[in-house]
């Protein structure tokens, strides 16, 4: 049996949310000459690579994308790694993302290679935001704050079909 979806963001909405996130960070940010935007593997990376082209679009401000790469369903046991040398983050501001925050614990793994780089500061992108936060974490971007049960299902695709839905 397939649960039943509902349409939350069709693909023009998901890409007027990327449009106001970039254009956020920048106003966050506009005093760097770079920004930083590690994208979590999987679909939070490919949300940190439509946000740098994006950044790109709108400021002068030079985005670095990196890829943490970290095992989402068992965090504590995997090894988080960063597709970038340390040097090249050190005193940068970092924009960590991903697409969806329901817990908080993958976000809270994935901050951990940054703790290791004097880093000016950590912040948060997420496009989808189910505030069942257990860590203490908090985005500072926000595409779309959604009121949904822990059993709740949200599919994001950021691909051909751009969309997301809550199962």
């Amino acid at each position: 049996m397939i649960a039943e979806r509902s349409l939350i963001l069709d693909a023009t909405q998901v890409k007027q949310k990327i449009r106001r996130m970039a254009y956020e960070i920048y106003e966050h940010n506009f005093k760097e000459k770079t920004i930083v935007v590690a994208g979590i593997e999987g679909q939070g990376y490919v949300l940190a690579r439509l946000l740098v082209k994006e950044l790109e679009s709108i400021s002068p401000v030079k985005p670095i994308l990196v890829k943490v790469s970290l095992d989402k369903s068992a965090p504590q046991q995997s090894e988080i790694t960063l597709d970038s040398e340390a040097k090249q983050l050190k005193k940068k501001c970092i924009v960590l993302v991903d697409d969806v925050l329901n817990t908080g614990r993958t976000f809270a793994y994935g901050i951990k290679p940054f703790l290791d780089i004097e880093v000016k500061k950590i912040e948060i992108a997420v496009l989808v935001n189910r505030s069942h936060t257990l860590f203490p974490v908090y985005p500072q971007y926000t595409g779309y704050e959604l009121s949904t049960t822990i059993r709740d299902h949200v599919e994001v695709n950021l691909g051909k079909e751009t969309s997301v839905y809550l199962r």
